[in-house]
């Protein structure tokens, strides 16, 4: 190859000693090359600044070279619509998207469209990544749509036994469980939830488990009247915090179902002189940004949203090529602030 001939994936073939298909898979992300080898053909092509023709590439397999990530529109205090939680995530999964050469394409879903059918169907997309989903009973019928006709897509969010569609997740029980513990080794057992347990919220509902389910291996019932209904703002969290305390029943610990909520909850405590974490241990679910520069900064359970952003756009990548995929579960972790 000379100084003005552009590289071709035949000279990074002959460079990796490798065929010339290995190559074209490595660089478009398939998992059936090894780790090494892709990693020394990728070094190759950057040494040889060699890129791939995305437009040659899509025509010859029939496909767009775009994924869609929908988001569901969720209650703000802004205009952005968007859980912030998802926009941690957005970051490792337009990364991964451009390390496996694809585009991505971003909009919301509306529920009351047909945005199941629009991208696909329409040749926007090869495949389709969902976030988030408001009420899960009001959803799955979609999602049952989208498996019936045969749509790639990938979706994060609780995972159920016995659905058609592949999820990748976060270990909620297991998180919820680790908020108990946690609290329980502190000494407090009036431990209050706030968020929606209820199969309309799945991923609520998990993490409660998870909590009363270390309650009862310390011995101690759920007392039904400290758990209150929220979704996942800090408006809603205030108001079930003040909500609860109105109830007149003690506690001494809150685990609220997301970050969110634990921050307006924390708000409504310190407008009722109860001091945080003296009367009142705090843990929230997500670890966004916002929970290191809460005040005090907040106990909370973190989602691994980096791997979780690889692991959509590596699934969602194998279904379309016909490869058998499997829901994963990724495990959280408890990171101890002053809320605790």
């Amino acid at each position: 190859m000379s100084v003005q001939d552009k590289p071709t994936s035949f000279d990074i073939a002959a460079l990796a000693g490798v065929s010339q298909p290995t190559v074209s898979r490595a660089l478009r992300g398939d998992r059936t090359v090894s780790e090494g080898t892709r990693k020394r053909i990728e070094a190759i092509a950057r040494q040889l600044n060699y890129t791939v023709d995305k437009n040659a590439s899509s025509l010859r397999r029939g496909q767009s070279n775009t994924l869609a990530l929908l988001f569901f529109e969720d209650p703000t205090p802004d205009d952005s619509l968007i859980n912030p939680f998802f926009l941690s995530m957005l970051g490792s999964i337009t990364r991964t998207c451009a390390l496996r050469g694809y585009d991505l394409l971003t909009s919301f879903q509306q529920l009351s469209n047909d945005w199941h059918v629009d991208y696909e169907d329409s040749r926007k997309a090869d495949g389709i990544i969902l976030l988030g989903y408001g009420d899960y009973e009001d959803y799955r019928a979609r999602l049952d749509q989208l498996a019936k006709q045969g749509t790639h897509f990938v979706r994060w969010g609780s995972v159920r036994a016995g659905r058609p569609e592949t999820t990748i997740g976060c270990d909620n029980l297991r998180g919820g469980g680790d908020a108990g513990r946690h609290l329980l080794g502190l000494g407090r057992r009036r431990i209050a939830f706030l968020g929606e347990a209820s199969s309309h919220y799945p991923e609520f509902e998990d993490r409660y488990r998870g909590l009363t389910a270390a309650l009862a291996a310390e011995g101690i019932r759920p007392d039904l009247g400290l758990q209150v209904d929220a979704i996942t703002t800090e408006a809603a969290g205030h108001d079930a915090a003040l909500r609860l305390i109105g109830r007149g029943i003690p506690f001494d610990a809150i685990f609220a179902a997301s970050d969110l909520i634990a921050i307006g909850a924390m708000r409504a405590l310190e407008e009722s002189g109860l001091a945080v974490p003296h009367d009142v241990a705090v843990v929230g679910f997500d670890d966004l940004p916002a929970a290191s520069l809460a005040h005090p900064p907040l106990t909370t359970v973190a989602q691994d949203y980096r791997r979780a952003g690889e692991l959509l756009v590596d699934t969602l990548l194998a279904r379309i090529r016909g490869e058998t995929t499997e829901t994963a579960l990724l495990p959280p972790r408890l990171v101890v602030r002053g809320t605790t």
